[in-house]
Parts: C-alpha cells; structure tokens; sequence
C-alpha cells in the first residue's frame, strides 16, 4: 500500500507533492537507505519509511520547517515505524 493511500486526508495533497517525492528521495540517500534506529543497534536494515519526527497535522501541513526539513525526519525501517506509532 503507498503512503499516500494511508494518509490522512489533510495530508494526501502533500504527500503527492513533487516537493516531498524529492525531498524524500533525497533524504533516503543521504542516510545511505539504512533505517537509522537499527543502525543505532548495529544492525543494517533498509529503511522504508521517511518518518516526521514532529507529526504532521492540519496545523502545521504548510510549514517546510516540519514537512520537508531533514532535522524533523528519520528513516526507519517497517518494524520500527510501526513500533513508533503503535506506541503512540
């Protein structure tokens, strides 16, 4: 399933925006395409899923500082993003 499919209505035009395909793409490069928490644990896993440390909300879809900033993203392997928000 894409990610577009599973977001949440106030984020599905974002999350089909040019802006954010490259900004992810260029996020995961710069990470090497390693989840960053296993990588942590020595562990090499790909990572999947470019996670917003900030959560997006209807509030703040329209700032690039938490949308597209790489200070506000993680890359993390499926296992890890659903421990992150199964958590919350």
């Amino acid at each position: 399933m894409k990610v577009i499919d599973m977001a949440r209505e106030f984020s599905r035009k974002f999350y089909g925006s040019r802006a954010w395909k490259e900004c992810r793409a260029s996020f995961i490069l710069s990470k090497n395409g390693l989840c960053e928490r296993c990588l942590s644990n020595d562990k090499y896993v790909p990572g999947e899923e470019v996670h917003h440390i900030i959560y997006l909300t209807p509030e703040n879809i329209n700032d690039p500082y938490i949308t597209l900033s790489f200070e506000n993203l993680e890359l993390l392997c499926s296992s890890c993003h659903s421990t992150e928000h199964n958590r919350k």
